[in-house]
């Protein structure tokens, strides 16, 4: 992955996230600011329910140095380094129709709560609707789910750099590790989620107005396997997101390519400044050639079954913490009301909006390859400069109705 040359934002290690934040439920603590939650007890904070919020123990106006993950930019190549091995060239499967009918559309989908739209027969309480990263969604309060000794095949695609010379270090590597989950979804069909945190988002601008920044930022592309031969690559943008064939993505080596944007972090096929339009503006991304990342160098890989909601560690990494996956709260602050200076209002869209919900709530059983529950358009080629126009609500977990109204906000 290719992340901005020019980013304030870097990769982040979610442990060291949560030694800067502290539990609040909605605004008011939940314990003392030295009783810092780690990935192993996370989820002991479930039973305050969904409105639990990782707040900063700082201001981040100050940027503090947390904030901005510098720390975690991938190194460099070494000068002995022949980055000939970088080569880009496609290696599919072929025609992107073969076995289409099979691998398009795989599994049973996902529960309501974890962003699909399947019901969920355990639900106890009355859905609370909740804008994510990755479109509205619906959520329910569920347990933990039944273990199964059912395991997912994990998939390993490994890249070896010193087979036939002797190379130098490609670099790439992140002190921030990537997360990993592989899911079987049946009939052959397996997905690879590649998870990216960071600490800030940083919101777009519109008329020279920023908007849309949260603490905490989950994002994540998705390889669509059918037996063991990629098929397709999804890369998540705000709300949106979209999919291509495998051979229409860039290649180094064998693994594809992306870009990520700077600030906002959503992740793009190609290089370049990305418009989108949503109800009340034209917004712009920007991704270039900066450093590059690669995930697989420092990676906490899981495989999950999502219709029991069972995670757990691989082989690759037996010790890597489960508990922490299925905290249901935010990995960030929650809202700035209006009274507070950080906070205004532009359009009907906040400047700070609430932080993200993790990865077990983004669609993870999904069906098609695509975020949403919807149409699911496979691209054959990358490119493209029309804007696209989407109607979601755009980056970070948006403002209830509850919240404007209980708060006077309108």
């Amino acid at each position: 992955m290719h992340l901005f040359s020019g980013e304030k934002f870097w990769p982040c290690d979610i442990a060291d996230h949560l030694i800067h934040t502290t539990p609040h439920l909605n605004y008011t603590p939940i314990q003392a600011r030295s009783d810092h939650p780690n990935l192993t007890d996370l989820d002991e904070l479930n039973e305050f329910g969904y409105s639990v919020y990782l707040q900063s123990d700082d201001n981040v106006e100050e940027r503090p140095a947390w904030l901005g993950g510098e720390s975690n930019v991938p190194t460099k190549p070494d000068g002995n380094y022949d980055d000939d091995d970088w080569e880009n060239y496609p290696e599919g499967d072929g025609d992107l129709l073969d076995d289409y009918d099979v691998w398009y559309e795989a599994g049973i989908g996902d529960i309501k709560e974890k962003g699909g739209e399947r019901p969920d027969p355990t639900a106890s309480v009355d859905a609370t609707p909740t804008d994510t990263p990755e479109g509205e969604e619906v959520v329910y309060e569920d347990g933990s789910g039944v273990p199964t000794d059912r395991e997912p095949r994990m998939v390993r695609r490994t890249l070896d750099w010193t087979a036939g010379k002797n190379h130098g270090s490609p670099g790439g590597r992140s002190d921030a590790p990537a997360v990993l989950v592989v899911i079987d979804k049946g009939d052959g069909v397996v997905d690879a989620f590649w998870f990216f945190f960071y600490s800030y988002n940083l919101g777009n601008v519109v008329l020279n107005v920023r908007f849309g920044n949260h603490v905490g930022d989950w994002e994540h592309t998705v390889v669509r396997f059918h037996h063991g031969k990629p098929k397709a690559v999804f890369f998540s943008e705000h709300s949106f997101g979209e999919a291509y064939a495998w051979d229409a993505v860039e290649k180094i080596g064998k693994r594809p390519v992306g870009y990520i944007a700077t600030g906002t972090h959503a992740m793009y096929a190609t290089p370049g400044t990305h418009s989108y339009i949503l109800p009340w503006g034209l917004l712009h991304d920007i991704t270039d050639r900066g450093p590059l990342w690669d995930p697989a160098l420092n990676v906490h890989s899981y495989t999950y079954d999502y219709q029991n909601d069972t995670l757990r560690s691989s082989t690759k990494t037996p010790h890597a913490p489960v508990e922490w996956f299925y905290f249901v709260g935010h990995w960030g602050d929650k809202f700035y009301p209006l009274s507070d200076p950080r906070q205004y209002r532009f359009a009907g869209q906040y400047h700070y909006v609430n932080g993200p919900y993790g990865p077990r709530f983004k669609n993870l059983g999904r069906k098609k390859v695509c975020q949403g529950n919807g149409d699911c358009i496979i691209k054959q080629f990358v490119g493209g400069t029309r804007a696209k126009r989407w109607t979601g609500a755009g980056e970070g977990e948006e403002i209830s109705a509850e919240d404007i109204a209980r708060l006077g906000l309108e």
